[in-house]
């Protein structure tokens, strides 16, 4: 028998209310019926069990029966900041970084960027994060933001006490990368990479410039890499 699928819904009650794209997925994909069992989660980092009560034409009403904390979750968090990437780049990166522990995405304009946002597509990356956390049994869903230029991306990261810029044209890492503990922000470019004020401008903000190897990486190559090679160093992956 296969585990009990999950759905995130806004708040959990006794009786909770499954509805709207949730609800659609959970009735007219998987066919759950009354009886069914599932696993509901709002975000909290806590997962319910529950039973279907009853199914109508817009909603489902499951009864929680038990919880626990979820045991996927990173103990210690990781921000990534990733310029806008042509096509469907980003949303590849936004999806993999899910499924890789992290706990904040930020998607920011810089100068060589030539990719663009709008509300549409951050709620797309949004979707893409939140099915991604389902399908690796996160039970918290780590939020995308858009920054419109790098500056206030890189401003969002001071409560990270670790700050490392992936610069292309740095000849050697200004951090070691094996000493990283605690919180760390990771910052990647877009296709167009970083002008050189772009990396002074983050120095000023407390990043170290690190390079990742002496091969040019995609930029969603390097996104994906550099936040797998720092969840490693970090312990979540050994």
């Amino acid at each position: 028998m296969s585990a009990p699928k999950r759905f995130f819904v806004e708040k959990i009650e006794k009786e909770t209310l499954l509805s709207g794209e949730e609800f659609s997925h959970a009735k007219n994909v998987l066919r759950l019926r009354e009886g069914d069992e599932l696993i509901l989660l709002d975000g909290s980092g806590k997962e319910y069990d529950a039973i279907v009560n009853s199914v109508g034409k817009k909603e489902m009403i499951c009864g929680i029966v038990g919880e626990r904390i979820g045991d996927k979750e990173s103990k210690t968090p990781v921000k990534l900041l990733i310029g806008a990437l042509k096509g469907d780049k980003t949303e590849l990166v936004v999806q993999k970084a899910t499924e890789l522990g992290v706990a904040e995405i930020g998607v920011f304009s810089s100068k060589f960027c030539s990719a663009y946002m709008n509300d549409n597509k951050l709620a797309r990356l949004n979707k893409v994060a939140r099915e991604a956390a389902k399908q690796c049994l996160r039970s918290r869903v780590p939020e995308v933001f858009y920054y419109q230029t790098l500056e206030s991306a890189l401003a969002s990261c001071t409560a990270y006490p670790n700050k490392l810029f992936a610069c292309e044209f740095a000849q050697k890492s200004d951090a070691d990368l094996h000493s990283v503990r605690g919180g760390t922000a990771l910052v990647v470019g877009s296709e167009g990479g970083f002008s050189e004020e772009e990396f002074e401008l983050a120095k000023t903000y407390g990043f170290s410039g690190v390079t990742l190897g002496k091969r040019i990486l995609r930029a969603e190559t390097a996104a994906i890499v550099f936040t797998g090679v720092i969840t490693f160093i970090l312990g979540d992956l050994g």
